[in-house]
């Protein structure tokens, strides 16, 4: 039995019991005294630092911008305003004034920081940033995924329905192309090993068509689940180009058998989702005028800097919700990467009460404090 299949064994049986689950990253550095060029770099700004994405190549801000809005409430004028990107009130928010504006300028203020990777991992998501991108796409990796129609759900294990659903997910968002599709695998429902690899097999199957027809550029997974990812890796090499998975304030990197030597030895790039813990991390509530706000910007820069002392992170990618945070994010890349002992036991601290405030329904979160 190959090490890969007793790796899925091993996540079936995690499943069961629980019922959830590059070769170095190449900097282009934009601090002072560094050596910078701007070849071959989306919407280069030189206070920007730029990592290479596995082996796609492309070169991707050393913090990127995750799709989610979760607390994007706090930052409109309107007390009406529902939704946080996972129901069908998002989809009717894509005509709310305010909504449209709020991420337009978010998005704007990304792109005059140099950042030009973002996330979108859910319909309401995909198709409110291909709008407010529209006439600038050129400024910006579009990452997809529409997760309401692929492998969670059952009636999207195949092939031709998950080719269905990207060449919709395209259409409805008036999209020819995008630049990385990155299907989310299963969290839980899996009752048997020949599920798993056949979710494995549709999966990549499609992902592979998908490029040869020119509508992504490169392909990988979503998944929480570190033994699968490890297994993917090494099972499916040429598909899995980048992965899209947790790593948080405090998750700390395995002295052996650590998913990142996978990621090292088949050059993977990585994406960094729910870096504070599902805002977990922070005291505040992301308000303008909230009292913990300058204690939550320096918390939010400790662990953007702490992600990034580990080279195989690409990006860790934050919901950003105001102009402020996109601010405060790009400032953490400027500072000092290394965190002295002051800084270090204050981001431990801090940690300890992230996995102690995770919601109901986020536990799962604390699978990956070690990798």
């Amino acid at each position: 039995m190959s090490e890969s299949e007793c790796n899925r064994r091993e996540f079936v049986g995690t499943v069961a019991a629980a019922g959830v689950l590059g070769s170095t990253a190449e900097a282009a550095q934009g601090r002072k005294g560094a050596a910078v060029s701007r070849r071959g770099i989306l919407n280069f700004n030189e206070k920007m630092e730029y990592r290479r994405l596995g082996k796609t190549g492309l070169m991707v801000s050393a913090v990127a911008m995750g799709g989610h809005w979760k607390r994007v409430k706090t930052a409109l004028t309107d007390p009406a305003f529902e939704g946080n990107g996972y129901s069908k009130t998002d989809f009717d928010n894509l005509n709310h004034t305010g909504f449209i504006q709020n991420r337009h300028d978010v998005v704007s203020r990304a792109i005059d920081s140099g950042i030009n990777y973002i996330d979108a991992c859910t319909g309401e998501e995909v198709c409110a940033y291909a709008k407010v991108l529209k006439g600038r796409r050129q400024k910006m990796y579009l990452g997809y995924s529409w997760y309401q129609k692929e492998p969670r759900r059952k009636e999207y294990r195949t092939v031709a329905r998950l080719m269905e659903s990207l060449d919709e997910g395209l259409r409805q968002a008036g999209l020819d192309y995008v630049d990385l599709w990155r299907v989310t695998l299963p969290q839980d429902g899996l009752p048997d090993l020949a599920e798993l690899q056949r979710i494995e097999e549709v999966t990549f199957a499609a992902l592979e068509r998908a490029k040869k027809q020119g509508k992504v550029r490169f392909t990988g997974v979503s998944t929480h689940n570190r033994p699968w990812l490890k297994s993917v890796i090494e099972a499916y090499p040429k598909q899995m180009e980048v992965a899209v998975t947790p790593y948080t304030a405090d998750t700390k990197e395995l002295p052996g058998d650590s998913v990142f030597a996978a990621i090292r030895k088949f050059n993977v790039g990585v994406f960094g989702i729910k870096p504070f813990g599902d805002n977990s991390l922070f005291k505040g509530d992301s308000s303008l005028t909230s009292p913990n706000r300058d204690e939550d910007d320096r918390r939010a820069r400790l662990a953007i800097r702490y992600i990034l002392h580990n080279p195989a992170i690409t990006a860790p990618i934050p919901g950003l919700v105001n102009i402020h945070q996109v601010d405060n994010v790009a400032r953490a890349v400027a500072e000092r990467r290394e965190l002295d002992a002051k800084e270090k036991a204050e981001l431990e601290q801090a940690g300890r009460e992230m996995w102690a405030n995770l919601r109901p329904g986020y536990g799962w979160l604390r699978n990956w404090e070690y990798v």
